[in-house]
């Protein structure tokens, strides 16, 4: 089992001052902890289950080019990029550009979008969720065709490219990892099967609603001739309270049972660096091995 970190605070003492030499404290001490990834959050606002709006966000790809440029190993991505904050080859070539720039360890982490707050307070459009999932879908068959180095004109509903060139191309092969976050079953769980190498699904929601996910994409999966096994399965972890590392050890053995292989843990107080060095030590090692 992997397990990733996702950083979603900013709000540290001395901010923001502090946020550049924090999070760079952060991410290459989860580097040297043995963590496999780490992720921001693709918002402009703090969301309201973390905290208040008016707390400090960073855009998120400015962040990941930092950390890629302070890192040599973790695989870096957004946990997730919302379809309508950026033109869709605009995104081809952010992704390409982090994948270069760290040497192949860019995910692309996208879905359909849902905070209207700040489409609403910064001006972004916000269609109705069918609209959304279409240009979900026409981002994805854009990316990946960009990423083949196929320049033949792209006309979608939404997206007319005379020439999606894309050059430098990627580094990853085929291509940065396409994660889709979100457990919809009708359409998230269907683009999965057929675009993406990773979904990402709410694993607190209960066994027995993460097994009828898992079901659903391996029908989806047989419907479009993908192979299930090549999904990797994700999900958060979110610990709000004291590291109680022997818990932390038994929760995810049993997401691994569930049959999530890559976990993303996010830490309430991870800007006190102790947390994370304790993952590393005492619980990445027990639950690499699974």
């Amino acid at each position: 089992m992997k397990i990733g970190l996702q950083i979603n605070r900013f709000t540290w003492k001395g901010e923001p001052d502090t946020i550049r030499d924090t999070l760079e404290k952060i991410a290459t001490t989860a580097e040297a902890s043995n963590f496999y990834s780490v992720w921001v959050m693709d918002h402009f606002f703090q969301i309201f289950h973390i905290g208040a709006s008016e707390e400090p966000m960073l855009e998120a790809y400015t962040t990941l080019g930092f950390l890629a440029g302070i890192t040599k190993k973790v695989k870096l991505g957004t946990m997730v990029t919302g379809v309508i904050y950026r033109n869709p080859s605009l995104l081809a070539k952010t992704i390409t550009t982090l994948d270069v720039l760290s040497g192949g360890r860019a995910y692309l982490g996208i879905g359909a979008a849902w905070n209207e707050e700040e489409s609403k307070a910064l001006g972004f459009e916000f269609p109705p969720l069918k609209e959304r999932f279409e240009r979900l879908e026409e981002a994805l068959q854009i990316n990946l065709q960009m990423w083949k180095g196929d320049e033949k004109p792209f006309k979608g509903k939404f997206n007319q490219l005379d020439r999606p060139l894309n050059s430098p191309q990627v580094i990853s092969k085929p291509h940065p990892p396409i994660l889709i976050g979100g457990g919809g079953e009708k359409k998230t769980l269907r683009l999965v099967a057929q675009y993406a190498d990773a979904c990402n699904l709410f694993a607190q929601a209960g066994d027995e609603e993460v097994k009828r996910k898992l079901d659903i994409l391996k029908q989806h999966c047989k419907d479009v001739g993908r192979n299930y096994d090549e999904i990797e399965k994700t999900a958060l972890y979110q610990i709000r309270e004291d590291i109680d590392p022997d818990k932390i050890i038994s929760d995810l053995k049993h997401y691994h049972d569930l049959g999530f292989s890559h976990i993303i843990v996010g830490i309430r107080n991870v800007e006190e660096i102790e947390p994370v060095k304790i993952l590393g030590e005492k619980v990445i090692p027990q639950v690499s091995k699974l």
